[in-house]
């Protein structure tokens, strides 16, 4: 056993941001450079769209639940939909392009969700946009521009509708719905995905500020087959303010079976509603989300990175979907928009908590793939159901074949069980726990009971797995897995209780003989042929936290000393700090759990806006998945936080020295306050 031992990184605190003292709700830069832009996400839960540092332009924008085979491994993909927002200014007849744009600030206002660029155009006008994915329409956007000229100018606005490369057979449409009181423009594309499984739509139209008779008149100009846009022209007065805005949907028939009329509809509605009826429902529905809040008292950087970590998990999930965010969430195509136990083991836990009702959609996601699940155990020669390590539409197997994790990470299957069981533990709905767990729960414990190899008492080893720790392929026996598998058995076995029937008396027998190796000095042995290599990531820390298995304090505390010294410094996902960051916290020593709560997020942070990486120096943000795992430490570790089968509670932990005191609201479907000074 290799005794190695490694020193704790040191962390250098650079600002990202170039200002001394961070609000809590609002992430503002005047840094902008293109080189070294990270754009930030501003989503719904359906319609992600993402930052540029180029005036009037948006990066991407991704729909949740749209998939299509091209690519990346002959597995389905996120797509790009189209960039329904990008737009062009003229002032004077001179367009403005980056070089133009004086002065240029950027902001992301968390509490509103919505993303602000501001500027001066030499000594003609300032100008201010800001977008939104409108909250309570799932498919609907808004930019909102305002404009103040300096001295007389003459302005030329323009919506631009261009078709990302990947589609084909693009159709442009435009039309004016003439009405006594509205004329309403509409700039509408349709495509098919690369291989026409999916019809994709857009549309927008202009909410001018005049009465009808006095809106600009609204020119439209075909350019090519993959973009056309519409224009208007406008003289202002030296010191007058002018505001317009752009509203649009964007909608597939994997949403829709008629996606390019709901296109055209929704932005419609989203005219005759108006501005300001379009944003009164959107940050009333913010208002909503943000009544489950954590609050840190005498950390400003840190309130204000968990506020953003909080303010991306509730814009990649969605309630009353069965829609599941991926580890990038809406930030991108990231993984193919797949969905892993990301979702289940780091993402969930904490909307759980706070958003039970986000947390459902994310269960019913699993529920109505259980058939796939099923027809994959079949495949493989078991029993129940083993859900995929990738999954994306149908619930089939998308892992690409090179990737050993789709035919052998079974843990994944466990996760979810372990998931579908927590939302019954903190919501105690029967019903649910009836319809929708209990299928989940049985079948996914029919599954460990097969996986099994029976070789006596002690012995229902499991071979030939991927581990949590992913660069530990075809061991036997994994910590974590075998772990896991122990839970979901139990946690089938109450459910069946609760519920008045009959468990399989087979699923406690196998979940009793599951081993969980150990080393000759006691500590806990992540596999069958571990000898204290590096790790990528939690695996043995995880029987701690979230699972069960050790709860003897001074087990607890050997692993951690053991393991906490063989991840590396670079190259591995935040999560595993995040998991010693609550254990710390739990065994009451605030100084590690502080280490590592920093170690766990500020080394991935990009500018301009801090968003998470996967790795410490990596550039895919956003990484949901840490942001998942780094929450949890907040919430179950400081916070001591619980989920139990009667409900959660709280347990004793400890705050970070300098943290006067941590109040998380809006907890359970009691909306409870929790507070620890």
């Amino acid at each position: 056993m290799s005794l190695r031992r490694t020193f704790f990184p040191v962390l250098l605190f650079i600002s990202l941001q170039g200002i001394a003292q961070a609000d809590p709700w609002k992430i503002s830069t005047n840094a902008i450079k293109p080189s070294d832009y990270y754009g930030v996400t501003v989503a719904n839960g359906m319609l992600g769209i993402v930052s540029s540092p180029e005036p009037f332009k948006v990066k991407d924008v991704v729909l949740a639940g749209a998939y299509d085979l091209y690519g990346r491994g002959r597995v389905s993909n996120f797509l790009r939909s189209f960039n329904l927002l990008n737009m062009y200014l003229e002032i004077d007849g001179r367009r403005i392009g980056t070089n133009d744009a004086q002065n240029m600030k950027q902001e992301l206002d968390m509490k509103q969700a919505g993303f602000n660029t501001q500027f001066d155009h030499g000594d003609k006008a300032s100008v201010s946009y800001t977008y939104y994915s409108l909250r309570h329409l799932p498919f609907t956007v808004l930019m909102d521009v305002t404009i103040t000229a300096k001295k007389d100018i003459t302005i030329t606005g323009a919506s631009v509708m261009e078709a990302p490369d990947a589609l084909k057979e693009v159709q442009n449409y435009y039309n004016e719905i003439d009405r006594p009181h509205v004329v309403i423009s509409l700039l509408t594309s349709t495509a098919k995905s690369p291989t026409g499984k999916l019809l994709m739509c857009a549309s927008n139209t202009f909410l001018f500020s005049e009465d009808h008779g006095h809106e600009p008149r609204v020119i439209h100009e075909m350019w090519d087959n993959n973009m056309h846009l519409m224009k208007f022209s406008k003289k202002i007065k030296a010191g007058e303010t002018y505001r317009f805005s752009i509203a649009g949907a964007s909608i597939t028939s994997a949403h829709h079976d008629d996606p390019l009329n709901e296109a055209e509809r929704s932005a419609i509605f989203a005219k005759l509603e108006g501005r300001e009826r379009l944003l009164s429902f959107h940050k009333k529905a913010w208002d909503e989300l943000w009544t489950s809040d954590i609050k840190v008292e005498g950390d400003d950087q840190a309130q204000q990175d968990i506020h953003s970590m909080l303010y991306h998990l509730y814009s990649f999930t969605r309630e009353g979907t069965a829609l599941s965010p991926s580890p990038m969430g809406l930030s991108g195509l990231g993984y193919n928009g797949h969905v892993f136990w990301d979702t289940e083991l780091w993402m969930y836990p904490a909307i759980l908590v706070l958003h039970p009702e986000l947390a459902k959609s994310m269960i019913e996601y699993r529920y109505q793939r259980l058939e796939a699940a099923k027809r994959n155990a079949f495949s493989k020669g078991y029993k129940g159901a083993m859900y995929p390590w990738e999954s994306a539409e149908t619930g089939v197997e998308e892992t690409p074949v090179w990737a050993l994790s789709g035919p052998f990470e079974h843990h994944i299957t466990a996760c979810v069980a372990i998931a579908t069981w927590n939302y019954y533990c903190v919501t105690q709905d029967k019903n649910w726990l009836k319809e929708k767990g209990w299928p989940i729960l049985s079948a996914t414990a029919d599954f460990w009971a097969s996986r099994v190899e029976r070789n006596g008492p002690g012995h229902y080893d499991i071979k030939n797995v991927v581990a949590a720790d992913e660069w530990a392929e075809n061991v036997d026996n994994n910590a974590f897995t075998n772990a896991a598998a122990k839970a979901n058995l139990q946690f089938a076995a109450e459910a069946a209780k609760i519920l008045g029937l009959t468990p399989d008396a087979d699923w406690m027998n196998v979940a009793l003989n599951i081993p969980v190796l150990k080393f000759p000095d006691g500590v806990t042995r992540e596999h069958a042929t571990y000898n204290g290599e590096g790790i990528k990531q939690a695996d043995v820390n995880l029987l701690s936290y979230p699972l069960k298995e050790v709860t003897d304090p001074k087990q607890i505390r050997k692993d951690l000393e053991y393991y906490e010294t063989r991840v590396p410094n670079e190259g591995t996902p935040a999560m595993t700090q995040a998991v010693f960051t609550t254990l710390y916290a739990r065994l009451g020593d605030a100084d590690k759990a502080y280490h590592w709560f920093k170690d766990a997020y500020l080394p991935n942070l990009n500018p301009p806006f801090r968003v998470i990486a996967e790795t410490k120096g990596g550039t895919n943000p956003y990484f949901a998945t840490g942001a998942g795992g780094v929450l949890q430490s907040v919430l179950m570790g400081f916070g001591g936080l619980e989920i139990t089968a009667k409900g959660i509670v709280q347990v004793k932990s400890v705050l970070p020295k300098h943290w006067k005191s941590l109040t998380i609201t809006g907890v359970g479907p009691e909306k409870k306050s929790y507070i620890v000074k």
